[in-house]
This record gives structure tokens, sequence and C-alpha cells, in this order.
């Protein structure tokens, strides 16, 4: 057990860590554990206490390396997470539990690395496309707020990009759409992409949707406040609220063309994978092709736009496999 290393997908709800043994190429799970993160002052706590009932620091073996995806932005190899008082810095993690090699990645980052792990029962095709070998690829998702990371060919396999591309303008594509950013614009200073896709824009968009009462004549709704996307995701499914029908729809639309904008800009003919909590919900409605009818309608790049690859991700772990994948390549690196 002296090569083993420890992973995690470190969230705001929910710690998940893992520990493994790598002899060469093969790898064996050797203890896994999930947290409530609320419960914890602070990361070091939770890693303790990982250590401690596992039981892998007995007769003198330590992790060799340990990679962590964190939901939030990171600097310096330091992160501040953004929905927990925590602050999170490798250095100091690596002094503390005598971990050689600690790595801080961003959660899309680690979702990005995870593509490599899953297989075609982990996706959900919208286009199947032609996959160019090497080239660009983007993953992109809608959670509690919109992620993305671009994947560059390096050597001989993909790099990560993390980025804050959900904080870029929201820009409208049709007439409906330019009234919701109005709506939008009256609510807030900077209306981004992810004012509009995320649980919070899923709520933003069915908010927008009833404000006036002449779109749906005598059918009355509550204002949801912050994120109700689950809430409004259900009166769509299991009531047919026609109201929240229509937000499901005008979400799937902005979301099929901002994915298009992404693999446009990036030229991702190595495809566009969908991630994050929201697309698995709603797969059937991304599957009716509204999705991809907005994903394509590029103009003059329209045919092009065909040919990607474009995939949902159902496997909810992806990023864990990520920073796992990342922790085993740390083993084989100098530095």
């Amino acid at each position: 057990m002296n090569n083993y290393f420890i992973y995690g997908d470190i969230g705001g709800t929910k710690t998940l860590l893992r520990a493994e043994v790598a002899d060469g190429n093969k790898t064996d799970l050797c203890y896994e554990r999930r947290y409530d993160s609320q419960a914890y002052a602070d990361f070091d706590t939770i890693l303790a206490d990982f250590l401690d009932k596992a039981e892998l620091n007995q007769a003198g073996h330590f992790p060799i390396s340990a990679c962590f995806g964190i939901a939030g932005p990171i600097v310096s190899q330091r992160a501040k997470l953004t929905n927990l008082p925590w602050l999170m810095d490798a250095s100091a993690l690596a002094v503390k539990f005598s971990i050689p090699k600690v790595k801080l990645i961003n959660d899309f980052e680690a979702i990005a690395l995870g593509i490599e792990k899953l297989s075609l029962n982990d996706l959900a095709a919208l286009q199947w496309g032609i996959a160019e070998k090497q080239a660009m690829r983007v993953v992109l998702g809608a959670g509690t707020g919109m992620g993305v990371a671009w994947l560059h060919w390096q050597g001989d396999r993909y790099i990560p990009l993390s980025t804050e591309g959900g904080h870029i303008e929201f820009a409208p594509a049709t007439s409906l759409q330019m009234e919701l950013l109005d709506y939008l614009m009256k609510k807030f200073d900077h209306v981004s992409v992810e004012r509009v896709l995320s649980g919070p824009g899923l709520t933003n968009i069915f908010n927008f949707l009833q404000s006036d009462p002449t779109r749906f004549p005598g059918i009355t709704a509550e204002e949801y406040k912050e994120d109700s996307g689950a809430i409004i995701t259900q009166l769509a499914y299991e009531q047919q609220h026609p109201i929240a029908l229509q937000a499901l729809e005008l979400f799937v639309e902005i979301y099929g063309a901002y994915a298009g904008n992404l693999a446009l800009l990036g030229l991702c003919r190595g495809g566009v994978y969908i991630a994050g909590g929201i697309a698995p919900k709603i797969i059937d409605t991304l599957l009716t092709g509204n999705f991809m009818h907005a994903f394509r309608h590029k103009g003059r790049y329209s045919e092009m736009m065909s040919e990607i690859p474009v995939h949902v991700i159902m496997n909810p772990q992806v990023g864990l496999l990520g920073a796992g994948l990342e922790a085993q390549r740390l083993i084989k690196t100098s530095t």
C-alpha cells in the first residue's frame, strides 16, 4: 500500500473522498466516504477523519498524492469555496498531512478531465456528429451556476483550461429572449449567461413568463425566489403546467444556442459535453430537438455545426473521476 492516492469532489453540500492503491497502470479502490460539508468548519477536519477511519496511515504508509476538485476559483493553489467558509491551501495540506503532492483544481476542470474515463453508457447523444481526433472540446453545464471548461490536446492527452464562461453577457437570439433580457436588466446590473442558464436562471425565466398576464390568460402562478428550478421542472413534467413547460422550452433553446456559441468559438470538432446537475433531469426535453436546432442555427456555419458531436454526461461522478485521474498522474510527475 505504499503507492496510494486520495482524491475528492468538494462542494457546498457534500464532500466525497476516495483512496485508491496504485500498482503500475492498475488501481484498486480501498476506501470511500461521503461527508456533509456544512457540518464541518474546515476541510482539514474532514481529511483527518477520512485518514483515521480508513486507517490509511498505519504501519508508516502515507498517501503520495492527492487532488481535490473544488466548486470555486483557484488562485496560486489556494481556494475560497463559493458556498462554504473554507479556505483550502494545497501547500498547507501537503505539510500537515505529509502528502508529497497535493493539487487543487476547479470542479469543471475535474469534469473535463473525467471525460476520458467515461463509457458510452455514461453519455446520452444529442448529435453523434463526426469527432475529429485531438480536436478541441468544450464542457459546459448548468447547475447552481454555469460552468465551462475547454479541453485542448497537448502531447499525448487532453489538457483542461478552466474558465468563468458562465459570466459572459447573455445574448438573446429571438424577440422573446430580448424581452427576457429587458426584464432581467431591470433586476440585475449585469445579465450574464448564468442568470438564465442555471437553477436560479430557470426560476428567472419562469417569473418573466408569468409576469405578463396576457401570455397565459386565466392561469395563475406564484413568483418563485432564488433557486426553484427543481420545483419548476416538477411542475412541467408532473403537472404539465403551461408556464413551467414554456419556461423549460425557453431554457433549452437558450442552452442550445449558448453551447453552439462555445463550440463555434473554440472550433470544438472534438465534441461538446453537457454536464451539470440539470441536464440529466431534463434529458427528455433536450432530446426533443429544440436544443440542437438552436445549437446548429449559426447561419453560414450551420452545416459545420451539424458535424460536431454533442453528448449529455449522465454519470454524476464524472468530476470525482477526473480528480482521481489527476491524482494518479501526480504520482508519475517529478514536480
